[in-house]
């Protein structure tokens, strides 16, 4: 199982040179296994770059799993290279509503004044699906969507595959029902996060800044690694990172959260855009 990043959720740069070493592109990241499917996670801005690398693949199928439908996981939707070629299928995958289906609450984003084409006038064909209740399997794997908390609805996917386990949770703030001294049962997004050989995990904020955004839907860094310990994983992948740290912020929270680790087996990691990891 590969796993790559092409947006984990911005930075601005250190002051001085003009570079930015985390990445400057909202949620999207990829995943190959090894008989070579495909599987999407969210479609932020960073699934334009990947859009234009799978046509140069010259794929024709594409799997697409959104954890919910905020912006900042939808935005590059709409500049998706492969959308706009009549002769690929892309199977979109989100969290179910009681309210509109998935392709109803897609479509806002695909009308006037915010875009000028509609969606059902975009030449791929595109099938809507709600996620399942129970683990279904995608190529080589089977993948699971469970509610997290996070506001809206919103679903966190693992992916097990002979290789390696995966579970991608990017907005989550477990911290708000608890996650110390408490069952597993009862912790959001344990059930996909358990003994996980890598577990991409919201790690937005500061243990001073989630003082002041408790409610907002999001991780301090500290709430990140004390979930991870706490499920069993076996590495954590910080990630959506807030837009207003610069480079050398989140440097300082990267080591924080290793510091919090301490020399237990859990790896700690920042995401990095362009970062490529190999599981197992």
């Amino acid at each position: 199982m590969r796993v790559t990043i092409w947006g984990c959720r911005g930075s601005v740069p250190t002051p001085g040179p003009e570079t930015v070493e985390y990445g400057g592109n909202t949620s999207c990241v990829e995943v190959t296994l090894d008989d070579g499917t495909v599987l999407i996670f969210d479609a932020g801005t960073g699934i334009r770059g990947l859009g234009a690398e799978l046509m140069k693949r010259g794929a024709r199928h594409i799997q697409l799993l959104l954890t919910h439908l905020h912006l900042d996981h939808l935005e590059g939707l709409r500049f998706f290279a492969p959308l706009w070629d009549e002769g690929v299928q892309v199977d979109l995958w989100g969290p179910p509503s009681t309210v509109l289906s998935l392709q109803e609450r897609i479509a806002r984003s695909f009308s006037p004044p915010l875009f000028p084409i509609d969606l059902r006038d975009v030449p791929a064909e595109l099938l809507f699906h709600d996620v399942p209740r129970q683990p279904w399997v995608i190529g080589g794997a089977s993948l699971t969507a469970h509610f997290v908390v996070h506001p809206g609805p919103t679903v966190a996917y693992r992916v097990d595959a002979a290789e390696a386990s995966l579970a991608y949770v990017p907005d989550h703030e477990p911290a708000l029902t608890g996650i110390e001294d408490r069952s597993t049962d009862w912790i959001s997004g344990a059930a996909i996060a358990t003994d996980a050989d890598m577990l991409l995990h919201d790690g937005q904020y500061t243990e001073e800044e989630y003082g002041d955004r408790v409610g907002w839907g999001h991780s301090s860094v500290a709430h990140a690694v004390a979930f991870s310990q706490v499920v069993g994983a076996r590495r954590l992948v910080l990630f959506h990172h807030e837009p207003l740290h610069a480079d050398d912020s989140l440097s300082g929270l990267e080591d924080r959260a290793r510091s919090l680790a301490g020399p237990d087996e859990l790896q700690v990691t920042l995401a990095r855009e362009g970062m490529v990891v190999q599981l197992p």
